[in-house]
């Protein structure tokens, strides 16, 4: 879409009185999730000779995303396991000093879902002490795999958590938790993981992995639809995938587009924990539509 086709689709679509202070049509949150061994270790994959503390998703592919972020000036929001608060806390500092969000990602990137009661509210607990220990005490949470626990909108309210962004379509309040879901197609982990063939076969029709080039098209076109819907739209990358050169200047071209239109009025683009306040106090947020995704397996 031209730059003037997507002005005149700002301004027929859109919720009544637009999007934050700007009330702009489209409101965007650019997000990244995992870093260092967390997964790894959670999944026994890590070699147990094999220190931690020198992850190349630390080391390497995250000063090249804050590099990338001051370059167009956005900020972002990082989706962090509690284990890097006691393994990475330079890095998380670095993090919050650029500007960005700090919130919570599970400990060590446990399957969320299949979490009972105790075991859920033990970690999260876990993860609000560990990261406030690093004057970072988080108010978002994006459960590991997409998927929220049966009881986490109460846990998650319990403990002061602002929000939540689990896989899904929409956004509302639920229990006073802003719930500001992400699509799947809008992870670049789903365009390049082989494991999520399954989920690209049933989106797509076909399981094949697919290029930056491919996922830099899905990200500009969701901005397009965006704009004619007027909606809310959660992009999700991942510093791990971020550090061949291919991949980095696909997110800097998918980037490149939101940043013309955040300088031209159509979006507004802030870490979730400014769009869920603002949410938060909408009149009308119980009413809106929400749609929750079954978890990534």
């Amino acid at each position: 879409m031209t730059a003037r086709g997507r002005r005149a689709a700002g301004e027929r679509a859109g919720r009544p009185g637009g999007w934050g202070p700007r009330a702009c049509p489209v409101a965007v949150a650019v997000t990244f999730d995992n870093l260092g061994e967390a997964t790894d270790l959670e999944r026994g994959l890590w070699p147990q000779d094999e220190p931690v503390g020198r992850h190349f998703s630390v080391t390497r592919a995250l000063p090249r995303v804050l590099e990338l972020l001051a370059e167009q000036d956005l900020a972002a929001t990082f989706f962090v396991e509690g284990l890097n608060a006691e393994v990475y806390p330079d890095a998380l500092g670095a993090i919050a000093a650029a500007g960005h969000e700090v919130a919570y990602h599970g400990w060590r990137h446990e399957r969320w879902a299949d979490l009972g009661p105790s075991l859920e509210r033990e970690l999260l607990e876990r993860g609000v002490r560990a990261l406030a220990s690093l004057s970072l005490r988080p108010v978002g949470f994006r459960p590991p795999g997409g998927a929220l626990a049966p009881a986490s909108l109460q846990a998650l309210k319990d403990l002061g958590f602002a929000y939540c962004s689990p896989a899904g379509q929409g956004a509302t309040v639920r229990d006073g938790v802003a719930v500001l879901p992400f699509p799947w197609p809008l992870i670049d982990a789903f365009h390049y993981l082989p494991h999520f063939a399954g989920l690209r076969e049933a989106t797509l029709g076909a399981g094949d992995v697919l290029s930056p080039a491919a996922l830099c098209r899905t990200v500009v076109t969701a901005l397009d639809d965006a704009l004619r819907e007027g909606a809310l739209l959660v992009l999700v990358f991942h510093p791990f995938l971020a550090d061949a050169d291919d991949r980095l200047q696909a997110i800097r071209a998918a980037l490149a587009e939101l940043r013309a239109l955040v300088a031209d009025g159509m979006a507004w683009c802030a870490p979730l924990r400014e769009l869920a306040a603002w949410i938060r106090d909408q009149p009308d947020v119980s009413s809106w539509p929400l749609r929750l995704d079954e978890p990534a397996r």
